[in-house]
């Protein structure tokens, strides 16, 4: 288990191989409760390369001096991580409450 922020990844080896590589990571809020996105690629084991790039929101909980992954959002395509930036530009662009 992780015991800092920074330890935190999506990156998981099985059998030697790289099976979900982490290309990148955003700390979107750090605390007992911490936020990341994370970018990375799944291997295809078919085809012996990386997939497309994928994303996903992952939200931790600090217990007992350790992270603990609490919910997650995959973003399942290019198209929709598009309009989800659509849509919070569009949000944020309204100039609401800050």
């Amino acid at each position: 288990m992780a015991e800092t922020v920074e330890d935190l990844t999506v990156s998981y080896t099985e059998d030697g191989i790289e099976t979900s590589k982490e290309l990148d990571k955003v700390i979107l809020s750090k605390g007992s409760w911490t936020t990341i996105i994370f970018r990375y690629q799944d291997w295809d084991k078919a085809k012996e390369v990386y997939g497309p790039d994928k994303f996903t929101i992952r939200r931790y909980q600090k217990r007992a001096g350790e992270y603990r992954q609490q919910s997650k959002f995959n973003i399942s395509s290019r198209a929709q991580a598009e309009g989800l930036i659509k849509a919070l530009q569009g949000w944020l662009g309204e100039g609401g409450d800050e």
